[in-house]
């Protein structure tokens, strides 16, 4: 049964419609602890420090896919809300170029200075290769991060939760299965499990960019892009909370 919005909820609507956002976290935290038993089992406790050091930095830009999409979800909805579809999806249309943007910003900046980044963050001699090794290919897929984190809100907006769920699971069994192709078959190391969790982050930002470009396919879809300040300043405030 399709459940919109603008239905009048009950109990027991309400937990069907929001089982799959609460499903969704539950497995990205899994999946992320099957990394570590990973990297630990093949790699070695020096590798699992390395990810310890680098990951306040992915997680501080990926932070910015939250704060957009948390934000930027609501000001949409409310936007839908009013009535005004093309004003809507031209928001949406334009909070996802700007993520785009600023991930490629942050990517550039932090690949020129990761060694003192790494350095800065704790890292010692003996870690230091493998914090930049590892933190080197997950920066280049930290856009696509961003993105995914950021859809996943948009996914409801659009009525489409069920969808993001899909997507997170697919995302996170690509991820373990490639841990365990690259890491305990290949042997490629910390690089295999940055190379498995990039191509996990490909395929949940990806889909969701194919699926909104197709009009009609659902209440939202891009559009004609336009930049529209006030609703991006809206987007940033509203979700700062979800960005701390």
């Amino acid at each position: 049964m399709n459940i919109r919005l603008s239905d009048h909820f009950t109990t027991g609507k309400l937990l069907r419609f929001t089982l799959p956002s609460v499903i969704m976290m539950v497995f990205t935290s899994i999946y992320s602890v099957v990394d570590g038993l990973f990297i630990s089992r093949y790699v070695g406790v020096e590798a699992m420090a390395s990810i310890s050091v680098v990951m306040p930095l992915l997680m501080v830009l990926g932070s910015f896919g939250f704060m957009l999409g948390s934000g930027g979800s609501a000001e949409v909805a409310n936007t839908l809300g009013q009535g005004d579809v093309k004003k809507a999806k031209g928001y949406f249309t334009m909070l996802t170029i700007s993520i785009f943007v600023i991930g490629i910003v942050l990517l550039t900046s932090c690949l020129i200075f990761i060694r003192p980044i790494c350095y800065f963050l704790g890292a010692n001699d003996a870690l230091i290769e493998h914090c930049v090794n590892y933190a080197t290919i997950c920066l280049i897929g930290n856009t696509f991060f961003m993105l995914q984190v950021f859809f996943q809100p948009f996914m409801i907006t659009a009525e489409k939760p069920h969808l993001g769920l899909l997507l997170t699971i697919l995302g996170g069994v690509t991820n373990i299965f490639l841990d365990w192709l690259f890491i305990g078959v290949f042997h490629w190391g910390l690089r295999g499990a940055a190379v498995a969790t990039l191509c996990g982050y490909l395929l949940s930002s990806i889909v969701p960019i194919l699926y909104f470009l197709v009009p009609n396919k659902s209440r939202l879809s891009f559009c004609k892009p336009k930049f529209y300040l006030k609703a991006f300043l809206h987007s940033a405030a509203n979700g700062s909370s979800e960005m701390v």
